[in-house]
């Protein structure tokens, strides 16, 4: 493993393990050090020793309709405890803001009138959702679960590349990967002080508890999935399970009296809080979709009427759009009375005729985003396009300005991949998980490192052919290092949820037609 190390070379980019005169970084030195110490057959041990415990958990995702094993490369990405205060602070700051915005734009629209962020800008925005204006959550969260996309520049700073609202995935692969690290290399938690990231599924119960109707002491949660063909539903029974809650399809809800209740063999039991991880577009074919198989008709009424929590909450994706993004630091001084403490990518709003004449003339230097894309699906990288494929974005940013956003082309920061047998620089980003409860926003101590596999990629996306890292978060000094018996533990449910029925031929195709991890699986 020495000889691989010897002959890494870092490229321009921002190098997380080493300096810019190839010595290791201070948080790195442990774990450099260690892995010097191995061979390149120890590592590949190591490497089969991963893919047998993924097979056999059935750690997976749905990549062109194949069901894969998460990619997980072996070398940890590290961030030290200055350093992760810094994004701990900086995302709950955001989401705080983006709370308060998603309440105003949805009852007063204060925020609108007083001229911070265009009316327009708020109303054309595909996800905007009408039918949810005048729906007051129980404790006034929308936001219960939040996933930031950070990137580190060429500066070391990191900067937020977009926020998602709606049903950010991702989380259970975090989990898995510190289960699957501790397994592979426990001898690295001895030499090191890892936060743990086991606690989110306890963290994410008491959540969506909290937000029970009014009055409820007891509150039924249920996990709400669009089914088996769905690609991240992995992820749909890992937290069920981990939660201790039931697992359910729409068909096994129905909404009587503005009330909704869940089917079992013991009979009808009302739920409370619903955990959905269906897009809005499908949730309610009374409200949204007419044709939907997938969701549950009477939902959204029976939340107008407080009689159950949806989390997240309808109508989130207007925060996620990424025109509405380039306003969020206006969120925050408008809101918070703050200042950013993480900033945005430079991002050209080409509704604007000068940017979009601006954009136009760099076209083979920018990155051009729909606002409403997702999973790196529409995105076009202008200096590794081709002529005709710049020429189609021409076409389309001038008959659709509004549906685009430019920004300026970040080299995501790189971190030595295994790829090929040997160690390679690959480009990586980072998606922290917040929890909001009402009281406080807490940020999972590590989050989603996604690698961007290709050579020269900067598309990190699992569907896009990405893989991730597992993220180590380093206690502040005089902490004792976690064990690998802590590393590994995981909240065990009292009981699992119950099997899905198998989908009929209608639903299988909305599941697959529905994008519902609209961020992507990662």
């Amino acid at each position: 493993m020495g000889d691989l190390l010897d002959h890494y070379e870092a490229d321009s980019a921002w190098d997380e393990m080493f300096d810019e005169a190839g010595r290791p970084r201070s948080a790195y030195t442990v774990l450099h050090q260690a892995l010097q110490t191995l061979s390149e057959e120890d590592f590949g041990t190591r490497c089969a020793a991963r893919d047998r415990a993924f097979r056999d958990q059935g750690i997976t995702f749905s990549l062109s309709g194949e069901e894969r094993p998460f990619p997980l490369d072996l070398v940890p990405r590290v961030i030290p405890a200055g350093e992760w205060s810094v994004i701990e602070q900086g995302v709950a700051q955001r989401v705080r803001a983006l709370e308060m915005f998603l309440s105003d734009v949805y009852s007063e629209g204060q925020i609108l009138a007083d001229g911070v962020i265009p009316r327009s800008l708020v109303t054309t925005a595909t996800q905007f959702r009408r039918p949810v204006v005048g729906i007051h959550p129980a404790n006034g969260v929308r936001v219960h679960v939040a996933g930031v996309d950070l990137v580190r520049g060429g500066d070391g700073r990191f900067y937020v590349l977009e926020d998602n609202l709606r049903t950010p995935s991702g989380i259970s692969y975090v989990i898995e990967n510190r289960r699957t690290m501790a397994r592979v290399f426990p001898e690295l938690f001895t030499s090191h002080r890892v936060r743990q990231v086991d606690s989110y599924p306890a963290r994410l119960l008491e959540a969506l508890r909290a937000a029970a109707p009014e009055g409820v002491a007891d509150p039924t949660v249920v996990v709400l999935t669009p089914g088996v063909h769905n690609s991240a539903y992995f992820e749909h029974t890992f937290l069920a399970g981990q939660m201790g809650v039931e697992l359910v399809e729409g068909r096994d809800l129905v909404c009587r009296e503005n009330v909704v209740f869940m089917r079992s063999t013991e009979g009808d039991q009302r739920v409370d809080v619903v955990y959905r991880r269906i897009d809005d577009d499908y949730l309610d074919p009374l409200h949204f979709r007419s044709n939907s198989l997938i969701g549950c008709p009477g939902i959204v009424n029976a939340a107008r009427f407080g009689n159950v929590t949806i989390a997240n909450a309808m109508g989130n994706g207007v925060a996620d759009d990424k025109l509405v993004y380039t306003y969020v630091p206006d969120m925050i001084s408008y809101y918070l009375h703050e200042e950013p403490l993480l900033p945005n990518v430079g991002t050209y709003r080409l509704e604007d005729t000068d940017q979009l004449h601006y954009a136009l003339e760099r076209l083979d230097q920018l990155v051009f985003k729909p606002v409403d894309g997702s999973g790196g699906h529409g995105l076009v990288i202008g200096p590794a396009a081709g002529e005709e494929e710049l020429a189609r974005t021409r076409d389309a940013l001038l008959s659709d300005s509004r549906g685009w956003v430019a920004q300026e082309v970040v080299q995501l920061s790189t971190s030595p991949t295994h790829v090929g047998g040997g160690l390679q620089p690959r480009h990586i980003d980072l998606r922290p998980f917040a929890v909001n409860d009402g009281e406080r926003v807490w940020v999972a101590p590590g989050g989603l490192t996604r690698v961007a596999l290709p050579e020269g990629s900067l598309v990190v996306n699992s569907s896009q052919g990405g893989g991730s890292k597992d993220t180590w978060v380093l206690a502040p000094s005089g902490s004792r290092p976690a064990r690998p018996a802590e590393a590994v533990h995981v909240y065990v449910a009292d009981r699992p949820p119950s099997p899905p029925p198998d989908p009929g031929p209608a639903n299988q195709a909305q599941q697959q037609q529905q994008e519902e991890e609209v961020e992507g699986p990662c």
